[in-house]
């Protein structure tokens, strides 16, 4: 969970960082407001396509497991993790 939420998050601030790195390269000081300003609203919704992008991406290939699962159980006083059969 702690990935994917991570995941999701790096998306979103892909377009700000992109966006930061062109105004260091153009030489222009990415700490003022002014730069920044106009394109907040494009650089969120480009942020929110890429986390939805990726969200239909990887349910479409994400790997599907088929069967039934075993959830994990103690046996003779070993512990077998849950799976699938």
């Amino acid at each position: 969970m702690t990935r994917a939420v991570v995941q999701g998050l790096v998306l979103f601030l892909l377009p700000f960082v992109l966006f930061g790195s062109y105004l260091v390269i153009r030489r222009r000081n990415p700490l003022l407001w002014s730069h920044w300003s106009s394109q907040s609203v494009w650089l969120t919704i480009a942020g929110l396509c890429f986390v939805v992008v990726s969200l239909i991406v990887t349910g479409f290939l994400d790997e599907r497991q088929t069967g039934t699962y075993v959830p994990t159980r103690v046996e003779n006083g070993r512990l077998i993790p849950g799976h699938f059969e």
